[in-house]
This record gives C-alpha cells, sequence and structure tokens, in this order.
C-alpha cells in the first residue's frame, strides 16, 4: 500500500518533483475523488487511493512515486443531468492536466455514462465499467536538453505561414526513412527542412497535435478524424505522430525547426472537447465536474450550449476552466518552446455573458501573461452561436484568418462584377477591418485555400464539391467555394483548359503573396495538389490528403513560382509594410504618395471608376523614400488584353514579374499591354 501524503492543491495535475508525485484535480461539486494505480502496462488496477480536498481541489502526494506511474480518477457526486451534474464512478476520467496518454479510446459502450442499449438515453445510469477502455494519465520528466534554442522571433510583417498537417506532410515523403512517415520526426529531417527553406515560408502551421480522439460515428464508417479537431488532452502530444513513442520527439523537432529559422505555430482546439453533447461519452471533463467545465443552458442543463458545432461549449467564465487553458497554453510555449497558436473557432473563447467581448477574461489573461503575451496570436474569427463572425473585432496583438480576403480574390480571378472595390481593400490589408487600437496590415492573414476547403488546384478545376467518400450523401463541405472549373469538371487533358486553369493558380498566388497582411499558405499548393474535388477531407487518412512528392519534379514550375513569389516579397520592403497608408505623404524624387489607385488609363481611380461593375482592372502603386522608389502591381482579370499607361515619371519602369506566359520585359514606352487573367509588378529604376 502507498502512504499518501496531505500534498498541495497546486500546481494541479501530477507532478514529479524528483522525489514523488503530488497529484491534484480541480472538480468543486465532487463529493470524494479516488486516484487509482495502474501497472506498466495500464491494464491492471493496482491501488486506489481517497484524495483530500482544499478549496475544490483534490490532491495528495505519493512519495516513491515516479515518471512512468500510470493512473486515472474516479469521481463520486449526483448523477442528475436535469442539474448539470453527470458523476459515474464507475467511469474511469482522465487527468485534463495529462501530459502523456498510456493508450487510445476504445470505443465501447462502457465508457458512456448512461445505459447506451437504452435509446440514447442520457437520464440512465451506467454500472459498466470503462477502465479497459479509456486511456490513462502516465506521469512524465518534462526535463529536455534545449541547448541553447531561441525562438526566431520573425517580425509578423516578415511572416510568411504554411499550413499542414504532420502525418499528411511527411507520409509519402520519398527521400526520407520510412519510419519517419508522418511523424514529428519526420517534419523534422533533413530533405522536409531543406525544402521548407528553399521555398521561403517562416513558419509552419500544424494542425491539431494536442491528443485527441477518433470520433464514435467515424470509427462506426471505418473512417477517422484526420484533422484532428477533436481534442481530449490540452497537455498531451498525440502519441499517433510519435515515430519513437517518446513525447521528447516533438521537443527535438522543434528545436530543428528553430536551428532552420522557422517558427512552429499550433493550431488549438480550446472551444469543445471530445465528449460531445448529452449522448457523448464520459471520458475526463464530464465526470469530473460536468457543471464547471461545459457551459449549460440555464433553463435546461441537461444539454449543452453548442456554439461550437461539436456538441459543447468549454465554460471559460469558469475561473478554474480559464486556468486550465492558460495553463496549457503557457506549457506548450514554456516546457515545448512554441512559438504561436491559431485557435479554432476564437470566438467561443471570447463568450461572456452577453456574446462576444473583445475584452473578455481569456483575452485578459494573456494579455497579462508575461509569456503568452509575446508569442504570435491567430483566431479563427467565428464560432456558430449568436453573433459568431466577428471578423476584425479581436484585440491588437492578434491576427485573424480574413475569409472575406480569401472570397472576394477568388470571386475577382473568376470575373465577378461589382468586385474591385472589395478586392483593393483586401490587397490593401483590409484596413476597415483592422485600423483600429493600433492593429497593423499583418493583423490580416491572407489566404486562398486553407485545409477547410478545395485546394488551389480543386479550386479551379470544380464547380461543386465531391464529398461522397465522407459518407455523408455529399451534403457537408462549404457550398460557397467561389470555384470554377474552366469547362470540364475534374482532371483535363485539353491543353488550353489546364494552361488556363495554372495560370488561375498563379494569379490567385501572386495576389496573396503581393498584397498587404501576412500571406498563408496551404502545403501542397505550390506543386498543385488535389484532393479530387473533396472540400471536406476532415475524415480521410488516405493518399486523398497526403502530399503527393512525386509531383514535385512535374510541378516544379508552381514550385519556383512561388519561390520566386515569397523572394519578391521578402526583397521589397514595399510589399511587407507594417503600417496602414492612404495617399497621405508625398515622396521625392519621385513625387508619389504612399498608396495610389490607378486605371488602365495611369489616373488616379475617381469615385465613378470604383462603381464601373463591370471593371475587372485594378493597379496599385506603392512608393517610399528613395531606397524603396515605388512599385506598381497590376491585376488584369478580363478575358480581354487591357493597354495601361506607366504613371508619368522621369524614370523608367522595369517588368520585374509576371503571372503570364510571357516573360518580364523592359520598357521605356508610355504604355505597355497588360494579357488577359495577369498579374504584373512594374519596379521604378532611379
Amino acid at each position: 500500500m502507498s502512504h499518501l501524503q496531505h500534498g498541495t492543491p497546486q500546481p494541479l495535475g501530477a507532478n514529479w518533483d524528483g522525489n514523488g508525485v503530488n497529484f491534484a484535480l480541480f472538480s468543486a461539486n465532487a463529493e470524494k475523488v479516488e486516484l487509482c494505480l495502474y501497472d506498466s502496462d495500464g491494464r491492471v488496477e493496482v491501488e486506489r487511493i481517497s484524495l483530500t480536498t482544499t478549496d475544490d481541489i483534490w490532491h495528495g502526494y505519493l512519495p516513491d512515486s515516479k515518471p512512468g506511474t500510470v493512473y486515472g480518477y474516479r469521481v463520486y457526486g449526483p448523477y442528475a443531468p436535469e442539474q448539470g451534474h453527470r458523476f459515474n464512478p464507475n467511469k474511469l476520467l482522465l487527468d485534463p492536466y495529462a501530459r502523456q496518454l498510456s493508450a487510445p479510446l476504445q470505443w465501447d459502450n462502457a465508457v458512456y455514462g448512461y445505459d447506451l442499449t437504452d435509446k440514447l438515453d442520457d437520464m440512465s445510469y451506467s454500472e459498466q465499467d470503462s477502465a479497459d477502455f479509456v486511456p490513462k494519465a502516465v506521469v512524465i520528466d518534462e526535463s529536455f536538453d534545449w541547448g541553447n534554442d531561441s525562438p526566431p522571433s520573425v517580425p509578423w510583417s516578415r511572416t510568411i505561414i504554411y499550413e499542414t498537417h504532420v502525418r499528411g506532410f511527411t507520409q509519402l515523403s520519398q527521400t526520407i526513412d520510412s519510419e519517419l512517415h508522418g511523424s514529428f520526426a519526420g517534419l523534422a529531417s533533413e530533405p522536409v527542412i531543406g525544402y521548407l527553406k528553399s521555398l521561403g515560408v517562416t513558419a509552419i502551421e500544424l494542425l491539431p497535435i494536442h491528443a485527441f480522439v477518433n470520433d464514435h460515428f467515424l470509427v462506426n464508417k471505418n473512417l477517422v478524424n484526420y484533422w484532428g479537431y477533436n481534442t481530449l488532452g490540452f497537455f498531451a502530444v498525440d502519441a499517433r505522430y510519435l515515430s519513437s513513442g517518446d513525447r521528447n520527439e516533438f521537443k527535438s523537432t522543434v528545436k530543428r525547426l528553430h536551428q532552420a529559422g522557422l517558427e512552429v505555430i499550433l493550431d488549438v482546439v480550446y472551444n469543445h472537447t471530445a465528449e460531445g453533447d448529452q449522448t457523448g461519452p464520459t471520458l475526463s471533463f464530464r465526470g469530473i465536474d460536468n457543471a464547471s467545465y461545459y457551459r449549460l443552458p440555464d433553463d435546461n442543463k441537461r444539454n449543452y450550449i453548442n456554439d461550437s458545432g461539436c456538441g459543447n461549449s468549454l465554460n471559460l467564465n469558469h475561473p478554474q476552466v480559464l486556468k486550465m487553458v492558460i495553463d496549457s497554453l503557457r506549457h506548450w510555449v514554456s516546457d515545448m518552446h512554441i512559438d504561436g497558436f491559431r485557435f479554432d473557432l476564437a470566438v467561443s473563447l471570447g463568450r461572456e455573458t452577453n456574446g462576444f467581448d473583445s475584452n473578455a477574461a481569456f483575452f485578459q489573461a494573456i494579455q497579462d501573461d508575461p509569456v503568452l503575451s509575446k508569442v504570435k496570436l491567430i483566431a479563427e474569427p467565428w464560432d456558430i452561436g449568436p453573433g459568431g463572425y466577428q471578423l476584425g473585432a479581436f484585440p491588437p496583438g492578434w491576427a485573424e484568418w480574413n475569409d472575406r480576403f480569401r472570397d472576394c480574390v477568388r470571386r475577382f480571378w473568376h470575373g465577378e462584377p461589382e468586385m474591385l472595390p472589395h478586392f483593393a481593400r483586401g490587397i490593401h490589408g483590409s484596413s476597415d477591418l483592422f485600423e483600429h487600437n493600433d492593429r497593423r496590415p499583418s493583423a490580416s492573414i491572407n489566404l486562398i485555400t486553407s485545409h477547410d476547403g478545395f485546394t488551389l488546384m480543386d479550386l479551379v478545376s470544380y464547380n461543386h464539391r465531391h464529398n461522397e467518400a465522407n459518407g455523408e450523401n455529399n451534403k457537408d463541405g462549404h457550398n460557397a467555394n467561389f470555384s470554377y472549373n474552366y469547362g470540364v469538371e475534374g482532371p483535363s487533358d485539353d491543353p488550353e483548359i489546364i494552361a488556363l486553369r495554372r495560370r488561375q493558380c498563379r494569379n490567385l498566388l501572386a495576389t496573396m503573396f503581393l498584397a498587404q497582411g501576412t500571406p498563408m499558405l496551404l502545403a501542397g499548393d505550390e506543386i498543385g495538389r488535389s484532393q479530387q474535388g473533396n472540400n471536406n477531407a476532415y475524415c480521410q487518412d488516405s493518399p486523398l490528403t497526403w502530399q503527393d512528392w512525386s509531383m514535385l519534379p512535374e510541378d516544379l514550375d508552381m514550385f519556383e513560382f512561388v519561390k520566386r513569389l515569397i523572394k519578391l516579397r521578402n526583397d521589397y520592403p514595399l510589399l511587407h509594410r507594417d503600417r496602414f497608408v492612404h495617399g497621405e505623404e508625398q515622396f521625392e524624387p519621385t513625387g508619389f504618395t504612399d498608396i495610389q489607385w490607378l486605371g488602365s488609363n495611369g489616373e488616379i481611380m475617381q469615385e465613378q471608376d470604383w462603381h464601373n461593375h463591370q471593371n475587372k482592372f485594378l493597379a496599385m502603386l506603392l512608393a517610399g523614400d528613395k531606397k524603396d522608389a515605388a512599385l506598381v502591381i497590376v491585376f488584369n482579370a478580363d478575358i480581354a488584353s487591357i493597354e495601361f499607361v506607366l504613371p508619368d515619371s522621369q524614370f523608367h519602369w522595369h517588368c520585374v514579374f509576371t503571372s503570364a506566359e510571357k516573360n518580364p520585359a523592359v520598357t521605356e514606352r508610355a504604355s505597355v499591354e497588360i494579357e488577359p487573367r495577369s498579374v504584373q509588378l512594374f519596379e521604378l529604376q532611379i
């Protein structure tokens, strides 16, 4: 028998001090908490110990307990769903602060707190024991030799994000050992890092790597939760990405990426958990203190507020739940050296009693934190709750996914009318959304595609989604894609269609990289990756979603095109200026103001020009001091060539970039022909 000492209520979780382990668990409504210890395999329970409580924290200290100890909790209290309480000591529960899980979840009726055989009646009570089927927590030693590791600290204005999936990015790699495929170690391999560095991106944004669960309904369809937006452990690395089984593999990956000058941003999901709605399993939070961890309707606490669309919403209005989220974020920065976070459905994190509030406790906690306030913070600025669309409403210091940029750029290049003013606002950095409270153009994360939706190649190859493989009768996924197939749905062997699709890809990419703001590239778009028209591939862990590296020789031109765009963006400070300009400052010796909007006649756009709904041509002139001189970016989405009169100057303009087939050429003429559906970049040579 272990001799339990009183221990301390802080810190929460299971923490080894070199002599023993302190266990601490929050539950405000529990009547009794038992610590259950297991053998090293996590299969046989060897002891149960009752914990003591101090201010709603149940705790105890086990001397001589060591890293590798496997444990779980059984929590006693009322089973009264109508009052918001779902305690059931027959269910072994995962520590919310667990930093390593013993095994994946095995779906069985026993993991539900109610009798699943009783027609999903969550008011019933299950006496089946779940211990054989649920993951247990493992005590760890957090020590790691970081050496002289330090964050690259790339300024926002120079940041270029590459969004990818750990498994999908390297699963088919032909340049790394097969045992590293789909793993953190594969991501940190020399060929992969060399590829990223060659491309020129500065940050890699990883889809969720917190320990997550494959949804029961997906398992029943022989599918998986590939994307990972179904978190169970906010402090643990998901073991499926560890080639070695050692969580320090992730730390080694971060260290190697940092050595290469690459930042690591994690996509994190704090808006909901894997336990779902009232018909979901009891794995952790629900059985520990359902009424504290989740947002419940005041008039019916049997149900859950579902602003996430995933069955439940974490209750960040509770100080202990907010503390758990902040502790988790600090863990990933302080212990794992992460450089930033992209927050899934971030509006949910800022919901107070009366709805979304940019001064919510969550935002204040991050702003006041000396660690978290210094990292990159990116919001997905919507959820499905009331008032759930909040693009531009996040606090200073935050960046936001700009879906308005995504959609208006797509629509402009597809030739839709009335898009010119919206397009101009987008490439200007969306000042109408972000120019407040000292926010900068970099607050706009400019994307054309992301994991959620069509890939770039599919965007120009399909009019409609093709999600039949998901098993939902093609009813899932976005309807409004603003995509176009240019004559054939899906792959085509018509040279003209192929050429047009590739040009439109180049136009979309050029717009994103030449616009003011922070560009985000979806992995594989630089080599024409396709998902065969599936725009919601969240459940597809297969070659459909994996990076097809065999395409690289074939699409080397596209890769080199993206590489060149990134270099252009880096070479010209005017393309990554981190302040909004409005044509108010004039520079010598050119005489140009900091920004001008020009028509095809080379003259400044007038009010009536913006309201010409058929106009699909726009030139943006950016000017600085003599060192920066001036650039003109010309966008022609028309299907006809347009003669463009270059801005009057005593100096000469030089075409340094085009998305068209013709090579750039120096011109001293007063006007140039802008090819149909093309982007041109001109530099003023002084």
